[in-house]
């Protein structure tokens, strides 16, 4: 943990050339500015003012003033080489004018959660793993080989984007464990390391950012669009995790079946009961649900299994207590991550509180099952698009409570606005299919 005073150190023993300041929109979108390396102390002391009513779902224009405090232990410094300046891109937390945290800053209200948590001695720690495409260009997904799962191509673009990316990341303290190209053409993947879920997500959000930016710098265009190719798999961000207490994993008891304890059959269930009530934001577009279809490797169905990849918790295999953990294969790269796990965190919560029961699990392939044998095992499915999203997250209180009423109302507008667009807009499908016959 640093001080204020240590921050400042840090960053100008650094020597960076510029210091931008990031946040996140309710929208899991990164924003940012930039100061010279001078106003650091300001800015770490007092915060700076910004006009927040041009943010995604932060205030109205009456309202408008913001301030955006750096947290000393959220520094990433990036090399020159990727943007041609030496920068420090430091995550802040969002806070009102009278300096009190702001209600509908995603970042603030998983930070809030944890440290609710952390005064009981719990910890919740993350490790995801980041699927994503690389095209051409941003103009449309051209694909750009024939290659799948874990293929060598040493020397080939994407290769040595991802390469780069995985350099510096780890050359900026961010952990990455593997990448590897994913089963699609043109897809990859980055694992990180297990992290305390706020860093976690903060990793995340400055992770996509430089890969987009290397990206570019090897003349592609890298995409975090869950489904960006009919017939082809869409990007997961599957994402493993555990919950300790006073330094223990609470996940592990050698006695069971699948070395799971109580608790975290407690906590399981609790996310297998809630999860589509949470949907909402794991997969908050439009293009969300054409990756949640069966056939194409996304998790359809409300299960979990060890071997089972249709399932979607899985409780990969581990040789040791501290590696117990749970896997969570629905969310997308295009959620929110500081709404996803404070959602995820919530309902895992809720299922401790109710001590909810664990399904049996399912190790054979549910996508090959009939309708009546998935309705005898009473294995229910996600929402099949962000309308019934929508729905289902206005009928149970567990979002609301999770992120709190402004968020969850503004949340709300604005997928509602989104899923009208979306209905009303004529598509190629529908241009292709209909036209000439009509």
């Amino acid at each position: 943990m640093r001080s204020i005073e240590e921050a400042i150190a840090f960053v100008k023993g650094e020597k960076v050339d510029i210091v931008t300041l990031v946040f996140t929109d309710i929208l899991g979108r990164l924003k940012g500015f930039n100061l010279s390396v001078a106003e650091v102390d300001r800015a770490f002391n007092e915060g700076i003012v910004f006009d927040g009513s041009s943010v995604e779902g932060f205030v109205r224009i009456e309202e408008s003033d913001l301030i955006a405090k750096p947290d000393p232990n959220a520094i990433f410094i990036a090399p020159a080489e990727v943007s041609g300046l030496k920068t420090a891109y430091i995550v802040c937390d969002i806070l009102t004018p009278k300096g009190e945290p702001f209600v509908r800053d995603p970042r603030g209200i998983l930070k809030r959660k944890l440290e609710a948590l952390a005064k009981e001695g719990y910890a919740y720690y993350v490790g995801p793993e980041l699927e994503y495409f690389y095209f051409a260009s941003a103009k449309a997904p051209e694909l750009l080989d024939e290659a799948g799962y874990f293929d060598i191509l040493p020397s080939y673009r994407p290769t040595l984007a991802r390469e780069e990316t995985v350099k510096i990341l780890r050359d900026m303290g961010i952990e990455v464990e593997a990448s590897h190209h994913e089963v699609a053409p043109s897809q990859h993947e980055i694992d990180f390391r297990y992290a305390d879920a706020l860093r976690a997500a903060d990793i995340l959000q400055i992770s996509k950012m430089l890969v987009k930016e290397i990206a570019r710098k090897h003349g592609l265009y890298a995409s975090f669009m869950p489904k960006p190719i009919f017939g082809v798999n869409g990007s997961g961000l599957h994402l493993h995790m555990s919950v300790w207490k006073d330094g223990k994993n609470l996940f592990y008891d050698e006695s069971h079946e699948y070395q799971l304890s109580e608790f975290a059959q407690h906590f399981l269930g609790g996310i297998l009961s809630n999860v589509k009530y949470i949907t909402l934001v794991l997969n908050q577009w439009v293009n969300s649900y054409k990756r949640l279809v069966v056939g194409y490797e996304a998790p359809v169905y409300i299960s979990w299994g060890r071997s089972n990849r249709s399932a979607l918790v899985r409780v990969p295999a581990f040789k040791k207590p501290s590696s117990a953990r749970i896997e969570l294969r629905s969310p997308d790269p295009g959620t929110n991550p500081y709404l996803a796990f404070v959602s995820i965190l919530t309902a895992g919560f809720k299922g401790v509180e109710e001590k909810a029961s664990l399904p049996a699990p399912v190790e054979q392939d549910i996508y090959h099952m009939t309708e009546s044998k998935r309705r005898r095992l009473k294995i229910d499915s996600l929402p099949s698009s962000l309308k019934e999203a929508i729905d289902l997250a206005r009928r149970r209180p567990i979002l609301k409570e999770a992120l709190g009423e402004p968020m969850f109302a503004k949340l709300v507008e604005n997928k509602l606005v989104e899923w009208d667009r979306f209905r009303m807009a004529v598509t190629d499908y529908e241009i292709n299919t209909y036209f000439g016959m009509l």
